[in-house]
């Protein structure tokens, strides 16, 4: 059996529909450093290519010896085209509120994607990711086919065994 540690990035210094990519805030590096000294070591590491989740992943790295390898399929969930930075906010909102069955193909797409990602891992895994990936592991585990059925906070764990 294999335990995956999906760990919610740090608290990032903007929110989703003020900045692309933001970093993490002092309180988010502060999580990070608090995490890794949580989770057991010397495990891989899977990583978001976004900035909050890599910044959170980097004390995980030094406090196993690892690297942490990219893997885009974890990062986060991809606006529609024609949204803006200003409509990500509402859309993301609205998203929340729906069912994977009840969205069209571009998003089923990229659900799916997460899952791929997951199902490759061979053996005990740490995946720094984000809150719409955290609950589309937790969902396909528990058959649940809303968006959103829990709230990771910043920096948290929610431990799938496989």
């Amino acid at each position: 059996m294999s335990r995956l540690y999906l760990v919610r990035h740090g608290h990032a210094a903007a929110s989703w529909d003020d900045d692309l990519d933001p970093g993490l805030d002092d309180v988010g590096r502060s999580q990070a450093q608090r995490l890794a000294e949580a989770l057991p070591g010397a495990l891989p590491i899977v990583v978001s290519p976004l900035r909050r989740a890599r910044e959170t992943a980097l004390p995980l790295e030094r406090h196993f010896g690892v690297s942490a390898r990219v893997d885009g399929r974890v990062g986060e969930i991809a606006t529609p085209d024609g949204i803006g930075l200003a409509g990500r906010g509402t859309w993301l909102r609205d998203l929340m509120g729906r069912r994977w069955s009840d969205l069209g193909n571009e998003l089923q797409l990229w659900r799916q994607a997460v899952l791929d990602a997951l199902a490759e891992l061979a053996g005990d895994t740490v995946v720094v990711t984000h809150y719409i990936a955290i609950n589309v592991a937790v969902g396909a585990s528990t058959g649940d086919d809303r968006v959103v059925h829990l709230q990771p906070a910043n920096a948290s764990v929610t431990v799938i065994d496989s």
